[in-house]
C-alpha cells in the first residue's frame, strides 16, 4: 500500500485554501453589514440553568450603541445600501462554498 502524496497534497492545499476564504469573506459580509449601518446584536442564549449570555441592560446598551454610531456614519445612503448588497453577496459565497462542499461529500 502506497499513499500518493501528491493527491494528499492537493486535498490539503484545497482544504485550506477553501476555509480560509469561507472564513474571509464571511469576516468582510460581517464587516459590509456593520458598515451599512445594521450591526448585528445578537439575543440572549437561555441555557437549561437559567445562564443568559447577555443581560436585557447590555443589550439595549449595545442597540443604543449601535444606534449612535449608525447615526454619525459619515456614509451616504448610496454608499449604505451599496455596502449592504457587498454584504449579502459575501454571505451568498459562503453558502454556495459550504452548499457546494456538502454536496460534493454526499456525491462523492
Amino acid at each position: 500500500m502506497t499513499i500518493d502524496w501528491l493527491a494528499f497534497l492537493q486535498v490539503f492545499l484545497a482544504a485550506l485554501t477553501a476555509g480560509v476564504l469561507v472564513v474571509g469573506f464571511y469576516a468582510l459580509g460581517l464587516r459590509l453589514l456593520a458598515r451599512s449601518g445594521r450591526i448585528p446584536v445578537a439575543l440572549p442564549a437561555t441555557f437549561t440553568d437559567a445562564i443568559t449570555v447577555l443581560s436585557p441592560k447590555q443589550i439595549k446598551r449595545a442597540e443604543k450603541s449601535a444606534a449612535k454610531a449608525a447615526a454619525k456614519s459619515p456614509l451616504t445612503e448610496g454608499a449604505k445600501r451599496l455596502s449592504l448588497i457587498g454584504a449579502f453577496a459575501c454571505f451568498a459565497v459562503c453558502a454556495l462554498a459550504v452548499g457546494s462542499g456538502i454536496l460534493l461529500i454526499v456525491l462523492g
